[in-house]
């Protein structure tokens, strides 16, 4: 059973057709970094940097934390921010998601967007980014950010996600392998990565949470793989912004790091 701190919510968006929530799932467990969203960040939880930037990007009406652990839902009340309590039992953060969204008061055309909570530097703008698909075509329903990788050591690591994607703009794969591999060594190409920050309509959401797992989804652990393996198309948007993922205590001293202004 969902609860969220005030009720059901009817947010709006004002010069949109569709109203723009924002909500942040967060878990405590973690085999790579356990309690992360709670881990300090210079003076204040992770996952309060991933809320204080979503409300400073001008296109959200309401914004919450999905969890189902209790110190998060406390530590989130704590700091005087929104909270959903959702089921353990969601087999990714788009289906918590789903369950969150339902508790809201929101149409079927309206915009959810999906910030991960271990993104704590990611840019407000990128919101606007991910929204304006679904903002100009009523007929979209899934978008999502994608950065040209700068950083070479990134196009082989399984935590920067890649991403290949059509002439039009909408994906093909995601994988955590490094994609598309080049045979020809003397042939240059930009690689992309997938950033965590999803918009979808509201009606979507059901639809994807009624869809079994699929087996991409379970071999590279990627919960888009489920929408691609079910025929359904995932605009993708170049980001001015890259956004780091903390997936360890490592990347949360570079995180801290760059907000104290020593490091990139």
């Amino acid at each position: 059973m969902s609860s969220t701190t005030s009720g059901k919510q009817t947010p709006s968006c004002n010069g949109y057709s569709a109203r723009v929530v924002c909500l942040i799932p967060a878990r405590y467990s973690s085999s790579r970094f356990e309690g992360k969203p709670l881990a300090d960040l210079c003076g204040r939880p992770m996952v309060q940097h991933v809320y204080d930037r979503v409300l400073r990007s001008g296109r959200v009406s309401f914004a919450a934390v999905v969890t189902d652990d209790e110190r998060i839902f406390r530590a989130v009340r704590g700091f005087g921010g929104n909270a959903i309590m959702t089921s353990s039992r969601h087999r990714s953060g788009t289906d918590r998601i789903a369950e969150a969204a339902a508790t809201l008061d929101l149409d079927g055309r309206d915009i959810v967007v999906n910030v991960q909570g271990d993104q704590p530097l990611f840019e407000p703008e990128q919101i606007v980014e991910v929204i304006e698909p679904l903002v100009q075509e009523e007929n979209l329903a899934f978008s999502t950010l994608i950065y040209r990788i700068r950083r070479r050591e990134e196009i082989s690591h399984p935590h920067a996600v890649k991403v290949v994607f059509d002439r039009e703009g909408f994906a093909l794969y995601f994988s955590r392998a490094q994609i598309p591999y080049v045979r020809d060594p003397e042939e240059k190409v930009d690689y992309y990565k997938h950033h965590g920050i999803y918009a979808y309509r509201r009606n979507f959401l059901a639809e994807f949470a009624a869809l079994e797992q699929s087996r991409l989804e379970r071999l590279e652990a990627l919960e888009q793989l489920r929408a691609l393996e079910n025929g359904i198309r995932i605009k993708v948007v170049e980001s001015a912004y890259d956004s780091v993922e903390v997936d360890s205590p490592e990347e949360l001293e570079r995180v801290r790091r760059i907000i104290e202004g020593k490091g990139t």
